[in-house]
């Protein structure tokens, strides 16, 4: 093997990490031009905002909304991963229902789930349970939708050749099933948590008096523009790393299948 050809994976790890620090570099001055032209009143510099967040993830009384905010992603990810993978494979697997299904899901994909926020308030009332409905409400039907069409779209040949050697129900799920249809799971998976977060922070902001939600709504009635920039650079950070690594686990899984 040549030097040239060791150098490739160097070269290309280089470019990409020389492009990701341009990005990062061109957002921030971005941001700075747009708060000189704003002012404080509307937007704070990116050192300011900094600060602030520094400020605030040194205060003992933060840490407690930001656990509050993370048990809420986390039990309402499991509901929308689980129970939309469930539902979705279900629906894929009875190609009739899936027919049906879809377009009643898409519909319901594109409904405001704001507009259901006064039945959530009135089911579950202030606090962690209408949090975590309201966002496996946002994250459970793009989970489905991909899991549907990931399970319809595998190539007949594989199930073709899993009646053919005889497995069973449970053989054929392990290792026919789940293996073609997994690549677009996880890209539902994916889209499924940025919907999620979105949907527990929404529900914070409106049926809770926790969380970074509750912050941030409380900020704003304050017309406190730092810990709102703070906030928002801070949630900003947690989802480009999460949802940077299900990118890179989506990617992996695309390139193997």
């Amino acid at each position: 093997m040549s030097v040239s050809t060791l150098d490739k994976p160097a070269s290309a790890t280089l470019r990409r990490w020389t492009d990701f620090w341009l990005l990062i570099g061109g957002l921030v001055v971005v941001w700075y031009l747009l708060h000189l032209w704003a002012g404080d009143v509307a937007l704070t510099s990116p050192y300011e905002t900094v600060a602030k967040l520094i400020d605030l993830l040194g205060q003992a009384w933060f840490w407690p909304h930001v656990g509050e905010t993370l048990l809420a992603l986390a039990y309402s990810l499991l509901i929308a991963s689980i129970g939309g993978l469930g539902l979705g494979t279900l629906l894929g697997i009875h190609r009739l229902s899936g027919q049906i299904a879809e377009p009643i899901l898409v519909a319901l994909y594109a409904l405001p789930k704001i507009t259901l926020y006064p039945l959530i308030l009135l089911i579950f009332g202030l606090g962690l349970p209408a949090k975590v409905a309201f966002g496996a409400i946002h994250g459970i039907i793009p989970v489905t939708i991909f899991a549907l069409n990931a399970v319809r779209n595998i190539k007949p040949v594989y199930l073709k050749t899993a009646r053919v050697m005889r497995l069973t129900p449970l053989q054929a799920m392990r290792t026919v099933w789940v293996p073609a249809a997994l690549p677009e799971i996880v890209s539902g998976q994916r889209i499924g948590f940025a919907l999620t977060l979105l949907g527990v922070l929404l529900g914070e902001m409106f049926a809770s008096q926790r969380g970074l939600g509750f912050l941030i709504m409380n900020a704003i009635g304050l017309n406190d523009v730092p810990t709102i920039m703070a906030l928002a650079l801070l949630l900003a950070i947690f989802a480009v790393i999460v949802s940077s690594i299900l990118l890179a686990i989506d990617r992996h899984m695309h390139s193997r299948a």
